[in-house]
């Protein structure tokens, strides 16, 4: 190829990688009533910018704001630090997207209220506020292969009928192969719990805890706790659930 092919062919490079740089986000996140995700309002591109009033399939997600990183796009994946903010909920983290619907998480950081409208698991008369700090993650078509750091609810409340008070707990995972299994374990409150709780390859998950109330407990818990059976010799009770995520 000739000298001026090549001044041709890399000033067409140059141009467009100036124009993908300074690709205003508008540009590419969708738009319109029957988009999934859609933005009020968006700043910068799509290398660094922000998507106020950010709604995925019709729920409010909050403001949220990223920083692609694009040496990892030579590998073949999609990475991001991005920050999310909704009310008093705020999450933090390096996300990356791979082939094979694998994505990652590294210095993931959340703190939220259990609340229904933002996730919709939550049975409604729960109520509390969830903290996570996790070194690392890896879901695999949703199913979570690989889990390091805890994840803890803090001054949970159950509020139907009478408000009772039912404590704040801490699930523990230590990383490494195989099946995530964590660790549960009481942080203070009416109840004394020990546990651990499998996550399957199959996307489901074993819990598997000893219960026991303390001097302080609400006559209701204590009374609730009659129908997880006879204790045993420490008062303590056996309780066990298993289902799908």
């Amino acid at each position: 190829m000739k000298r001026g092919a090549w001044l041709t062919v890399a000033a067409l490079v140059a141009f467009a990688a100036i124009i993908v740089a300074r690709l205003p986000a508008s540009w590419v996140l969708p738009s319109g009533p029957k988009a999934p995700i859609t933005c009020v309002s968006t700043e910068g591109s799509i290398w660094s910018g922000a998507c106020s009033g950010l709604t995925y399939q019709h729920t409010a997600l909050g403001d949220l704001s990223w920083e692609l990183k694009p040496a990892r796009l030579f590998l073949g994946r999609l990475a991001a630090h991005v920050s999310l903010a909704h009310a008093a909920a705020r999450a933090s983290g390096d996300l990356e997207l791979g082939f094979g619907g694998r994505i990652s998480a590294h210095g993931l950081s959340a703190e939220l209220p259990l609340d229904p409208k933002l996730l919709p698991g939550v049975p409604p008369q729960l109520r509390g506020s969830a903290r996570v700090e996790l070194a690392h993650a890896v879901a695999v078509h949703g199913i979570i292969e690989e889990l390091q750091g805890t994840i803890e609810a803090h001054d949970l409340i159950e509020q139907s009928g009478r408000i009772t008070p039912l404590g704040s707990y801490r699930l523990s995972f230590p990383g490494g192969a195989g099946e995530p299994v964590g660790t549960l374990q009481d942080i203070g409150g009416p109840l004394a719990v020990t546990g651990t709780l499998r996550l399957t390859q199959h996307g489901g998950y074993e819990l598997e805890s000893q219960i026991a109330a303390r001097p302080d407990a609400p006559p209701e818990l204590v009374e609730n706790l009659r129908y997880l059976g006879s204790p045993d010799a420490a008062g303590r009770r056996t309780f066990s659930m298993s289902g799908s995520l």
